[in-house]
């Protein structure tokens, strides 16, 4: 097994100087950085766990970098891992990175040159060269609700698939045929994910799902307003649309008020990720929801686990359907 010594001589650097790259320190050049990371690769050489958490400047401070703090979904995240981390002796820093790499990647780089303990991420799409440098440095850090392939770290998420399979036998029951999908961006594997189960659900079902029927969103409320508006340019406009976020269904929503037309005798709509104020809209909005809470507080145990010595494996938990009347749910008891 390749130790510090040989990754300094793959590099042509010194020891301490690979140490400074690991460790997140600034002040080392762009070149030697990536010999250093290349030459990690190279050997698959992995700091010890124990040591690092054996080491006394530990600043008992995790980093939580969230994908959009507007977006309810990880507002609620970010307070479980708060309180998670509070309960186990950390405090947090959380950046923000308002669904854009460039800003996640800078929060990734200014977190570690304050010498956090270990890092929960929810990447933004795209590929991150900061989080690929991070996970091959040997920083302590996991991913929450959505991951990257290839980054070898524990990933703590909910599994979608089954509700969502769940949700379009509840349209199909309830007489809707032509449903429609709004996504949320190409490269998030949540969206990857949510998109493939509710076109292997209407598979099941023996409907369609044309490609007119698929809305590019980018989990923001005006990307459902406008994938909503390009449905109703259509001859035959679904009659039923899932979001893949709350976000995009308040979109939904906020077109359907501006051409005078009510959820859901003109168009029933669905959403993943339930929020607090969706039982009290009218109609209140049938959802799939998370166990938010709960992803918070065993994200923070598996990097926890990690920053102490332990190790640490993915967890997977279980998204479930709440249905409630915009899909029509009304109007199937009155028959």
């Amino acid at each position: 097994m390749a130790g510090i010594k040989d990754v300094a001589a793959r590099a042509g650097v010194s020891v301490a100087t690979v140490s400074r790259v690991l460790n997140g320190h600034s002040g080392v050049r762009a070149d030697t950085r990536s010999r250093v990371l290349s030459a990690v690769s190279e050997l698959r050489y992995r700091p010890n766990a124990v040591a690092r958490s054996l080491r006394t400047d530990q600043t008992r401070t995790l980093g939580l970098i969230i994908s959009d703090v507007l977006n309810p979904f990880f507002t609620e995240l970010a307070r479980a891992v708060e309180d998670a981390a509070r309960s186990r002796g950390y405090s947090v820093i959380i950046g923000n990175a308002d669904e854009r790499l460039a800003l996640q990647d800078h929060h990734v780089r200014t977190l570690l040159d304050r010498r956090i303990d270990g890092l929960l991420v929810s990447p933004a799409e795209g590929d991150s060269v900061a989080l690929r440098e991070a996970a091959l440095s040997g920083i302590p850090m996991v991913f929450v609700d959505r991951w990257i392939e290839g980054i070898d770290v524990p990933v703590v998420r909910a599994d979608g698939r089954a509700a969502v399979r769940e949700l379009v036998g509840h349209l199909y029951g309830l007489g809707h045929r032509r449903l429609a999908i709004i996504t949320g961006p190409v490269a998030t594997t949540t969206s990857n994910e949510r998109v493939e189960a509710f076109r292997s659900a209407l598979r099941e079902y023996g409907l369609p799902l044309p490609e007119a029927y698929i809305g590019q969103g980018d989990f923001q409320t005006e990307s459902g307003r406008r994938v909503t508006s390009a449905f109703f340019g259509l001859d035959e406009p679904p009659e039923a649309v899932f979001a893949t976020d709350n976000l995009m269904a308040l979109g939904v929503m906020d077109e359907l008020r501006l051409r005078g037309l009510r959820v859901p005798d003109d168009m029933a709509l669905a959403a993943f990720d339930d929020i607090a104020w969706f039982p009290h809209i009218d109609p209140p909005v049938t959802a799939i929801a998370q166990p938010t809470p709960e992803l918070g507080h065993r994200a923070v145990a598996a990097l926890t686990d990690l920053v102490e010595g332990r190790s640490a494996d993915s967890v997977t938990l279980s998204a479930h359907l709440i249905p409630r009347r915009s899909c029509g749910e009304d109007e199937r008891s009155r028959r």
